[in-house]
Order: structure tokens, then sequence, then C-alpha cells
């Protein structure tokens, strides 16, 4: 499930057209993304472990899923089928909300992403993909909040950002 380009935005995520992925990071173009949070019965959240070969992010620890929809793909659609592809999970997803966040991360990349907020629960086990992610755990948000405070460095840094939303659009 390679997916090489994104869809260019405006602010109010009106579709401008299409770029290959690498270069939206290279140059900071707005793009619209999706990030997907995974909730247990017990109120934990799924964390995956991003693989090491990721150009950013490798190896840093961030939300249950997270990509761009292509062209003309549905977000919902398309977050849920990632969502398969990288954790082999299937559950209902929820919108829950979207936001725009500009940063740059490492390697001189810049995230400029319209980013769709999807929220799930489900307390299957994932069965990952070792190709896109290294590693996995169930977290309690506060022990979550904690370590970002202790160790921030190990977490991506879009994770950092849409979290404390997540869990105000939870309440």
């Amino acid at each position: 499930m390679e997916r090489n380009k994104v869809i260019l935005v405006d602010d109010n995520d009106v579709a401008l057209g299409e770029m290959e992925k690498l270069k939206a990071h290279q140059q900071g173009q707005l793009h619209r993304a999706f990030s997907v949070f995974i909730f247990n019965d017990k109120g934990e959240l799924l964390l995956q472990q991003r693989a090491n070969h990721k150009y950013h992010g490798a190896g840093l620890w961030t939300n249950t899923c997270c990509s761009h929809p292509q062209w003309e793909e549905d977000v919902l659609l398309s977050a849920a089928e990632r969502l398969v592809y990288e954790m082999g999970l299937e559950c209902d997803l929820e919108f829950s909300h979207s936001f725009i966040y500009k940063i740059e991360v490492e390697n001189d990349l810049i995230e400029n992403e319209y980013d769709y907020v999807f929220i799930g629960y489900s307390n299957e086990e994932p069965k990952i993909n070792k190709d896109e992610v290294q590693d996995y755990k169930w977290v309690d948000l506060n022990k979550i909040l904690a370590d970002i405070n202790q160790n921030p460095e190990n977490y991506t840094q879009w994770f950092k950002i849409a979290l404390p939303r997540v869990i105000d659009n939870l309440k």
C-alpha cells in the first residue's frame, strides 16, 4: 500500500493538486493527512513505534496510525484501510476533529498538514506490519503524558501536538 503522493490543500482543505510526498515535506507544502487513535476498554491508547527506516520520525513512538489519503480517496476509508495495513486492526472509526499544524522535523523536512483525527475502540491485539511498525504498546493516558514530559525526544512531534486535542475531545 504505497502512498507516494499527497493531496495539496488550502487552509479550508480545498484540494489544489498532488505532489510527491517527500517533495511536499521538503518544501513544507500544506497537505491532507489523518491520525488514528485507538483506545481499549481500560482507556489505554495503542501506540506504535515507527519503523527505523522511515525518513522522519524513525523509531519514535506515536499514535496508533497516521498517513495521507490519496487523490479522490475518502479520508475515513483511507484511515480505516491504513489501520488494517499498519496494525492489522479493524474497528469503527469516528471523526474527532481536524486541525492544521506546521513543524520542522529532522532531515530538513517540514510537516505542514491539515490533519483529520479519528478515534476508535478495540480490545484486539494488533498484528503489526514490520515494514511500517517496529513495536506497539497499550498505555494509560496519564502515563503517556508523564513520559512525554520527561522524555519528549521519544515521541513524534505531531503526536505531542495532537494528543492534548484528542484528550480534550474525549471529555
